[in-house]
Order: structure tokens, then C-alpha cells, then sequence
């Protein structure tokens, strides 16, 4: 299952919609080898291999492994990620030049992603 979408986000703290300076980095996030992605869900502290990745067209939708699910749509202005339904917000950041953290109310989960200009 691959990811193929281009996201944007602006600040130094790579925090979607942040406005603290005018850099931008483009994230692509890349390939998940095996249909997963690292999440620590209702608040969890330790982190486990459990959610499934899926992406149709602009959605995002990471499912845990009881059933729930969050969806998110990959924006093309330049903002990243927002949550698709629900009322909470998705809060997006750059962890490193392999992966991004997106939180969606006691939900977070790390993706991985290719910052653009890293040369990886």
C-alpha cells in the first residue's frame, strides 16, 4: 500500500499551519513497506506497530486494531494533513527527515515521509 501524496507545511516547527517563519518544507510521504504505521492511541504512552494505512485519492485512513479508524485528507495547499470528520483537529509535525507525527485528539501516529531537499 503505497502513499503517494505531497504535503506541505510551513513554520520551523514543522507544525501544520504554523505561521512562526515563512520556510517551507515539502514532506512526501513515502511508501509504507508493510501496510502499517507506528501509533500510540487513547492516550497511550508506548508506541506499537498496530494501524493499517490506506489512501484513496486525497484520503488518508489509518485504522486501529480495534475497529476504530481516523481519516484524514492530504490538503494540496500547502497545509498537510486535516482530519477528514470528527470534530478534532489533526495537529501535523516534522520529526526528523524520515517521518512526521500527526495528532488527532488522544491519537498519534508516526508516518513515514521524505523531506524534499534531504536527498534521500
Amino acid at each position: 500500500m503505497g502513499l503517494a501524496a505531497l504535503l506541505l507545511l510551513t513554520g520551523c516547527g514543522g507544525e501544520a499551519g504554523s505561521s512562526r517563519d515563512n520556510s517551507a518544507a515539502a514532506v512526501d510521504v513515502a511508501q509504507v513497506d508493510d501496510g502499517k504505521a507506528d501509533c500510540a492511541l487513547a492516550g497511550a504512552g508506548e508506541w506499537a506497530r498496530d494501524c493499517l494505512v490506506e489512501q484513496a485519492g486525497d484520503m488518508l485512513t489509518l485504522r486501529h486494531p480495534d475497529g476504530g479508524f481516523r481519516r484524514f485528507r492530504v490538503l494540496a495547499d500547502g497545509r498537510g494533513l486535516e482530519a477528514a470528520d470528527g470534530a478534532e483537529a489533526a495537529t501535523l509535525s516534522i520529526l526528523d527527515d524520515k517521518r512526521i507525527e500527526v495528532v488527532a485528539g488522544d491519537d498519534r501516529y508516526r508516518l513515514p515521509a521524505r523531506m524534499a531537499g534531504s536527498g534521500r
